[in-house]
């Protein structure tokens, strides 16, 4: 299958990922210093005191959310946001570094923005992260955090000491104490999500409508089991937090082709799922500057855009009438763009939660 992309010959979609996903697998290698699937672009380390605190227990320990109330303070519009393969353990980077937060809310609209997570696409994993066996807490954390992300591959911390069970916290624990102590609804929630927050939007809304009416994936990998795509996730894994793929799902097991939009897109449309499914064009905004971290911004949104554009074609093929996309002229792997995807965005999730 071909598709066209502009003016620009037709060339087929697995080749274009393939293409990029050597270009990410570069940046990330690269000596300069590389970000990947998420990357922290412009941080301003920004506190929403709107913001609370929600603290929940689970199999991780507990796990802290921050929630921002809908302006008229109704309980029934709920969306939660994800964040990408940097999460840390702070702030989500919706709060960190954007303004959404206050956007969404005054459209009325409750924010879950879950904290932590990184480079765990959000899944249950099938063992903590190790390599070759080797517990974590390996090596010393003043040793752990000096280096690139790969010294911290046999640091312990969260995913290594414990195994990742974040569908599990997203969709019983999180779902059920928001419920219980908030009031919140429990059914006909949105969820969205940047890069690997945008994959795993998808996935949790397939296998939970009974909680997810509305998914929004910016800058998503919705083919993870292309060519080379595998092999870049590996890499970006390991550099964002030394983290094992291995560890999430073998390659070829039934949880990885669980995880991959293009695989379950008929789950999506027998479901019914409204969809927003947008990826940049990778050139850059005036804003962007002239550095290293647009140049892999640029890099990583191409990758994005090549699976988006191959799950678009999946889903047409399939006859899919419940999915909205968005390609804008412009828009690189960075907040800026996906801040603005938000508010291209509302008018569909306010229409489509509660």
């Amino acid at each position: 299958m071909r598709f066209s992309r502009g003016r620009h010959r037709s060339r087929s979609p697995l080749t274009s990922i393939a293409r990029a996903a050597l270009t990410l697998m570069l940046a990330v290698l690269s000596p300069l210093g590389a970000t990947a699937l998420g990357n922290d672009v412009k941080a301003s380390a920004a506190y929403n005191p709107d913001g609370l605190d929600f603290w929940v227990d689970s199999s991780m320990g507990p796990i802290k959310s921050r929630i921002f109330r809908a302006a008229d303070g109704n309980t029934d519009r709920v969306v939660y946001a994800l964040d990408g393969m940097r999460a840390r353990d702070d702030l989500n980077g919706w709060e960190i570094e954007t303004d959404v937060a206050r956007q969404l809310t005054g459209q009325n609209i409750n924010v879950v923005m879950p904290v932590g997570g990184q480079s765990s696409f959000y899944a249950d994993w099938n063992s903590g992260s190790n390599f070759l066996g080797i517990s974590p807490g390996s090596v010393s954390s003043a040793s752990a955090s000096s280096g690139s992300g790969a010294s911290q591959a046999l640091s312990g911390g969260p995913g290594k000491s414990y195994t990742y069970r974040w569908e599990t916290f997203l969709t019983q624990d999180l779902r059920n104490a928001l419920r219980d102590r908030l009031g919140f609804t429990a059914s006909r929630n949105g969820i969205f999500g940047l890069s690997m927050g945008g994959s795993a939007a998808l996935t949790l809304a397939a296998y939970h409508p009974d909680q997810f009416s509305f998914a929004g994936s910016f800058s998503g990998y919705l083919n993870i089991s292309a060519p080379a795509m595998r092999d870049a996730i590996r890499v970006a894994m390991l550099d964002a937090g030394g983290y094992n793929v291995d560890c999430m799902a073998p390659l070829w097991d039934s949880k990885w082709r669980r995880m991959d939009p293009f695989i379950f897109a008929p789950t999506l449309i027998q479901k019914n799922i409204r969809l927003w499914v947008s990826a940049g064009s990778g050139l850059p905004t005036s804003g962007d500057g002239a550095n290293v971290s647009t140049m892999e911004g640029m890099a990583l949104e191409a990758l994005a855009l090549a699976n988006t554009r191959a799950f678009q074609a999946r889903m047409t093929v399939l006859g899919a009438k419940n999915v909205t996309y968005d390609f804008p002229a412009y828009g690189i792997h960075a907040w800026n763009n996906w801040q603005n995807e938000v508010s291209r965005m509302l008018p569909e999730l306010s229409a489509n939660i509660g």
